[in-house]
C-alpha cells in the first residue's frame, strides 16, 4: 500500500475525503466527530477539511452505501459518527442474536436512572426524596454499571456530589443524545410501575426540588405535605 503524500492538493484530499472518513469511523470504536476526521487529515497531509466538508463526505458515502444496496449506513451518534447495519436486515440480526443484548435493571435502578437523566445534574438528597427511600444502594450500583458518573459538586450545604448520565446510559437506552429521552407517557409505559405516579414524574423534569424540600421542612407535624404523603 503506497504511503499518503503529505503535500496532496486540496482538490485530491477532497476526492478521497470519503474513502478516509469511511476508514476512519469503521475502525474507531466509538463515535468519530468531525473535528477528528479533519485533524487526521491534517496530520497525514498537512491540510484540515472543514467540518462541513467532512459532514457532505459522510452524506456521499450513505448515498453510495444505498444506491449500492450495501447493509451498512453512517449514522450520527453521540455527536460523531459511527458505522451501523441498515434498518433493511434488522430482522436478520435480531434472528441471529436472538434477543438484544442490554444491561438489565431492577425498576428501582430504572426508577433512579430516570431520575438522573431528566434532573441532572442531581445530588443523591435530590433522588432520595423524590424516590422517598435511600438511594445509595442504586446510586452506588449504577455508578458500578458505569451508567452514572460524579459530575461536579452542589453548592448547598456540605457541597454534595452531583450526579449525571454517561454516553454508556445513551448507548444502552438507544439514544443519539439526552434530547431524545422519552416523554412522560413513555417513561411510565417503559417503568410499568404502579408506584411510578404522574406526580413524581412531573418532578423529573419541571418540579423545583429545593422548594419542594424547604416546604416539607416547614409543614406543621401531622398536616399533609406538598408532594401528597402525611
Amino acid at each position: 500500500m503506497e504511503a499518503d503524500s503529505d503535500h496532496s492538493a486540496p482538490d485530491e484530499l477532497d476526492t478521497r475525503l470519503e474513502r478516509i472518513a469511511e476508514a476512519l469511523i469503521f475502525a474507531a470504536e466509538s463515535p468519530v466527530t468531525p473535528e477528528r476526521i479533519a485533524g487526521a487529515c491534517e496530520a497525514v497531509t498537512g491540510l484540515a477539511p472543514d467540518t462541513g466538508v467532512v459532514a457532505d463526505a459522510v452524506e456521499q458515502l450513505n448515498a453510495r452505501y444505498e444506491e449500492s444496496g450495501s447493509a451498512l449506513r453512517v449514522e450520527t451518534w453521540s455527536g460523531g459518527y459511527r458505522m451501523a447495519t441498515s434498518e433493511r436486515f434488522a430482522p436478520y440480526l435480531e434472528a441471529f442474536f436472538e434477543k438484544e443484548k442490554r444491561t438489565t435493571l431492577s425498576r428501582s435502578l430504572m426508577e433512579t436512572v430516570a431520575i438522573i437523566a431528566y434532573r441532572q445534574p442531581v445530588t443523591r438528597p435530590e433522588i432520595e426524596f423524590v424516590r422517598g427511600v435511600s438511594a445509595d444502594y442504586a446510586v452506588g450500583k449504577l455508578l458500578d454499571m458505569d451508567l452514572v458518573d460524579v459530575v461536579g459538586r452542589s453548592d448547598a450545604l456540605g457541597r454534595p456530589m452531583l450526579y449525571g448520565t454517561t454516553d454508556l446510559f445513551l448507548d444502552q437506552f438507544g439514544l443519539s443524545d439526552l434530547d431524545d429521552l422519552p416523554n412522560l407517557r413513555e417513561l411510565e409505559e417503559l417503568l410499568d410501575d404502579p408506584d411510578f405516579s404522574d406526580e413524581k414524574a412531573e418532578l423529573f423534569m419541571e418540579a423545583d426540588l429545593e422548594e419542594r424540600m424547604d416546604e416539607e421542612e416547614e409543614a406543621p407535624a401531622g398536616e399533609p405535605s406538598t408532594n401528597g404523603k402525611a
